[in-house]
């Protein structure tokens, strides 16, 4: 080899040393910062061994008394309840608990739960937040899970209960549609969300529901047999 080779062949082997030391780095970064999941709460939200609480980025998950909140907490435990994850921290919400993008090996969890139609998509800033979006579209899309006709219910589970119990997304003001009330039919009860069918307006106040002033003022006439 000649003198002028030297220098070059010094040098391609310092950057493949480099390199190396990098991924060996990498690697090493990756199994430290694995963390074990000890219990799931809910569809969105579970604690470590050393009892850090973590919610899922870009994902609502039904409450558990709610349409599709129990079987979204058995997929998350399913995913990672008793197993190593690693997650990157993209917010804090109201109770300042980490809201992080969750991965259980090669998965990104938060992508499972929407994807099978067991959450509704955040639309906060994250680094996976159009894949999330995708994910989320798809299962919309294709009726799953909480966007099929069992959770998202345009017909009542009772032909005679028609009141709609309504709950507004932004102020989560609870109200109540029956027919001859305006915005009735447009009116779809997503029972993912706490919305349900009531038989008669006392039924639908009790459960905190308050008479639309679309209705002008109307009152429903429950089904009676023989009319």
């Amino acid at each position: 080899m000649t003198k002028k080779l030297l220098p070059l062949a010094g040098g391609m082997v310092l950057i493949f040393s480099l390199i190396a030391n990098f991924l060996l780095y990498q690697k090493n970064q990756t199994l430290e910062n694995q963390y074990y999941v000890e219990k799931v709460i809910d569809g969105d939200t579970f604690t470590l061994k050393n009892k850090q609480t973590i919610r899922l980025a870009n994902v609502e998950a039904p409450e558990l008394e709610f349409c599709g909140g129990q079987q979204a907490k058995e997929k998350l435990a399913q995913l990672i309840e008793g197993k190593k994850i690693s997650y990157e921290i993209v917010s804090r919400d109201t109770f300042r608990r980490p809201l992080a993008l969750v991965y259980q090996n090669d998965i990104l969890v938060n992508e499972i739960l929407l994807k099978e139609g067991l959450a509704r998509y955040d639309g906060s800033p994250s680094p996976k937040r159009d894949r999330l979006k995708k994910a989320y579209d798809f299962a919309f899309e294709n009726k799953i899970g909480i966007h099929s006709p069992t959770c998202r219910a345009e017909k009542p589970d009772n032909p005679r209960c028609l009141i709609k119990g309504n709950i507004d997304k932004h102020s989560n003001t609870k109200t109540y549609y029956f027919p001859g009330c305006a915005n009735y039919q447009i009116t779809i009860v997503e029972k993912d969300l706490g919305e349900s069918w009531f038989c008669t307006e006392e039924e639908a106040q009790k459960a905190g529901f308050s008479k639309s002033q679309n209705c002008y003022g109307k009152h429903f006439a429950p089904f009676t047999p023989g009319r």
